[in-house]
């Protein structure tokens, strides 16, 4: 399993690389850099790739509304140039609350637009002209809807590889089909090694039936908070108000992807009560009424031999690479906490 992170999007970004610096001396596999309503991912990862030698780069994720599916591919070409061939492209849809509230994009066709973008981005890698003529987009654009004087191009560099790792992150049924039909790495949310099977085994099955050989394996890159110690445990509190933040305040309420995951782990009243106070404005309430047995479940946090035994349920379940929150402060505890994970798992 390799041991990944992820930089905060709220701040402290410059103390966060030099955290990595260090983390990538003790083995980090890979490091991603969200992006929701914050800085941009792209200027932050190539500042990232400045700074480090080896460990991996992924955007985690660059919703797919906003740029074009070339300006996609032309930016993940970038990072992988300024990288050394180092950056993978994880893309997901977001949700309508940040493409519609922050952006002023129709949300819409989420499955349909993955598809298209993936297959344009792998056309422009290869350095074909790229034509493409899909539901969705089309390139070059018709007379018909514009000037009619636009003609097929190929990316003028030459890319550092001709196919860039896709990540895809995706909950849905259809979607997580998707991915494990056409990505190269999946990246789910709030991962339940007990119930991830009934929840995603079908999709995942199917996917994997439809998938070119020539993808290799599906990289299934879980989040999780982690800290190990014997006085760990009050830090499940520090997890609760991203949880609470997702399932009850991501979305209408009767449009939130998260919520639903909860109720399909069985916990269908938590995940409303949850949502009726965090709407309400209650957010501190919202978060208490997350249940510890979830918090535990989908967390590393605990002596040593618990984090060992939820480390080979995270493999059993099919986890390969472990994106860790790491929880405790301080870079130098943040590089013991790297080096007991890779310990922990050999």
């Amino acid at each position: 399993m390799r041991i990944g992170t992820h930089i905060s999007y709220a701040g402290g970004f410059a103390e966060s690389v030099a955290d990595v610096v260090e983390l990538e001396k003790v083995g980090l596999d890979i490091v991603s850099v969200p992006e929701a309503y914050s800085f941009d991912a792209v200027s932050q990862l190539g500042y990232l790739a400045a700074r480090t030698e080896r460990v991996e780069l992924a955007s985690g994720i660059l919703q797919l509304y906003t740029r074009t599916p070339t300006l996609t591919a032309m930016t993940a070409a970038g990072l992988d140039f300024v990288s050394g061939g180092r950056f993978s492209l994880g893309i997901g849809a977001s949700g309508p609350q940040v493409v519609e509230g922050f952006h002023g994009v129709r949300y819409d066709a989420p499955l349909g637009r993955t598809r298209e973008i993936v297959e344009i981005c792998r056309q422009v890698w290869r350095r074909e002209r790229v034509v493409h003529d899909g539901k969705h987009y089309q390139i070059p654009l018709p007379a018909e809807k514009g000037t009619g004087l636009g003609k097929p191009l190929k990316l003028i560099n030459r890319p550092v590889r001709e196919r860039i790792p896709i990540i895809l992150a995706s909950l849905g049924p259809k979607n997580v089909a998707m991915t494990a039909e056409i990505a190269e790495g999946w990246q789910p949310i709030f991962f339940h090694p007990e119930k991830a099977a009934s929840v995603w085994g079908e999709p995942l099955a199917e996917g994997r039936a439809k998938r070119d050989p020539s993808l290799g394996e599906l990289d299934v890159m879980v989040g999780a908070a982690v800290a190990i110690g014997d006085d760990v445990k009050h830090m499940l509190d520090w997890v609760r108000p991203m949880i609470a933040l997702y399932v009850g305040g991501m979305g209408a309420r009767d449009k939130n992807f998260y919520n639903e995951l909860a109720c399909k782990y069985g916990y269908e009243a938590e995940a409303k009560q949850i949502q009726d106070l965090y709407l309400d404005g209650k957010k501190d309430e919202a978060a208490a009424a997350v249940p510890t047995e979830l918090v535990e479940a989908i967390s590393l946090i605990g002596p040593a031999s618990y984090v060992k035994e939820r480390l080979a349920a995270f493999a059993e379940a099919g986890v390969t690479t472990l994106n860790a929150s790491l929880l405790e402060p301080g870079v130098q505890r943040r590089v013991e906490v790297v080096s007991q994970l890779r310990e922990l798992m050999d």
